[in-house]
């Protein structure tokens, strides 16, 4: 079980989830095989599949590709409901049925777009020499996880010192693996449930996504308030936050401006220094705190229920959480928190391009 206190979610390991010793003889280790075409979700669109074909043999043309598909996208949902609106004023079955096949385009729609976010979230994976691990199921052997290489260097390359100190705690926190720990420590065996580790995988995927937005305003407050320090005493603003903030901004850092004022004193406190990211975040009151923990699109939350379902069931549907035993080494925990908390930067990242070509639907 886990609970989410503040900025981070702890941990509370079950019974079933315990230290073993390591024996010394070992099964044969199961190297998991990743690559881009083994990736555990599967595209589901045209669109998808069509982005993932140019990923893999043109990739320097993947970006273009990208726009192009987003505001082609775009343009036929708007052109499905213009279309609709259009016909209102015909009779009750025919606008009953342009309703619905501008519902149907906006579901085809929205398929290919999570498809599309996942795809740029893979490539931002493969532009730091990191494959995500492939279905669990395929990484066991005899009940035995083993993830190797670890590549923890370039999953935490991505991260500000400040931000890595808080993922450091947060590992610590979800696996109990201390961030000076020993190599022996590291490879040290541990029991769990397989359905236990989705849900931290989920978890720490907010987590990054979280420290993503809160280290964008923490920036964007220290730079104001140097700003405002500035100027001479008569001539310091007290322009409001949607003042001073570029349009379409200020609504993709937690949603809006009024979970700014945590300290009740506007966007920041003038003649003082903001504080480190750290206790920045914990400055949070626990109104800002529910608005800003959750992801701020649909698409991104249906992406994240289905890669975590991809990723850890055995049972396509998703519908039954799986209870098998896995017997794993802390050093791969730890892999798996650090690529769940990568995604979710990379989430946050995808969330705010695609958003300037294709309108997303608010969470």
């Amino acid at each position: 079980m886990y609970l989410h206190h503040h900025n981070t979610f702890t941990f509370f390991p079950p019974s079933n989830f315990r230290t073993v010793p390591r024996r010394r003889a070992q099964s044969p280790r199961v190297v998991c095989e990743f690559s881009s075409l083994n990736s555990p979700l599967k595209t589901r669109s045209i669109v998808g599949k069509s982005l993932t074909c140019v990923m893999q043999n043109h990739p320097l043309l993947f970006h273009v590709a990208v726009e192009k598909e987003l505001k082609l996208l775009a343009y036929d949902r708007e052109a499905a409901f213009s279309h609709m609106h259009q016909l209102s004023s015909y009779s009750h079955d025919q606008t009953l049925l342009h309703r619905r096949i501008a519902q149907v385009k906006e579901n085809q729609c929205q398929i290919a777009v999570e498809d599309v976010m996942y795809l740029l979230i893979l490539n931002k994976f493969s532009e730091i020499k990191v494959p995500m691990v492939p279905k669990i199921s395929r990484c066991l052997y005899n009940g035995r996880l083993e993830i190797l290489p670890s590549k923890d260097w370039e999953l935490e390359s991505i991260h500000s010192l400040e931000i890595l100190d808080m993922i450091k705690e947060h590992i610590t926190d979800v696996t109990g693996l201390r961030a000076n720990s020993s190599v022996t420590e590291s490879w040290a065996t541990t029991e769990v449930r397989q359905f236990l580790l989705g849900r931290v995988y989920v978890a720490s995927i907010l987590y990054g996504y979280f420290l993503k937005s809160v280290s964008l305003r923490h920036h964007l407050e220290r730079n104001l308030s140097l700003s405002n320090h500035d100027l001479p005493l008569g001539h310091r603003t007290a322009l409001s936050f949607n003042d001073m903030c570029p349009n379409g901004f200020k609504d993709t850092i937690f949603g809006s401006s009024s979970t700014m004022r945590s300290t009740g004193q506007g966007l920041f406190k003038q003649e003082m220094e903001i504080e480190d990211l750290k206790c920045y975040a914990m400055r949070f009151d626990t109104g800002s705190l529910q608005k800003c923990d959750k992801f701020r699109s649909k698409e991104g939350v249906n992406l994240v229920g289905s890669y975590n379902c991809a990723l850890f069931n055995n049972v396509e549907s998703g519908l039954v959480e799986n209870d098998d035993l896995i017997l794993t080494s802390f050093s791969s925990l730890k892999r798996l928190v650090l690529e769940a908390v990568a995604f979710g930067t990379f989430l946050w990242e995808t969330e705010d391009y695609i958003d300037n070509l294709y309108k997303l639907k608010d969470n």
